[in-house]
């Protein structure tokens, strides 16, 4: 089996630098990257991704990166689901 992304976009908000209860640094945000392709007459469409990094990597990207800058990424897809305080379960896909 084989989970393998790679992607390159603009963070679309400022990383959030988390410590777990175990003390493992983690930092959240997300991309946006643009579609190859757009219809005649229209603007350029993007995709939007989560993203999640550990440990030295989430100290790292948390110090250099910030909203509108430009970032190459390797890492794998991960499904998550929960169930929201109303009962509403809730699926997202992360790059990890």
């Amino acid at each position: 089996m084989y989970n393998r992304v790679i992607l390159m976009g603009r963070l679309t908000r400022d990383p959030e630098l988390r410590t777990t209860q175990s003390g493992i640094q983690m930092c959240r945000f997300s991309i946006a990257v643009d579609r190859q392709f757009a219809k005649q007459g229209e603007e350029k469409q993007a995709d939007f991704f989560d993203v999640t990094v550990w440990r030295n990597t989430a100290d790292f990207v948390s110090k250099y990166f910030f909203k509108g800058r430009m970032i190459h990424l390797e890492g794998r897809l991960q499904n998550n689901n929960y169930t929201d305080q109303n009962g509403i379960k809730h699926y997202v896909t992360a790059i990890i």
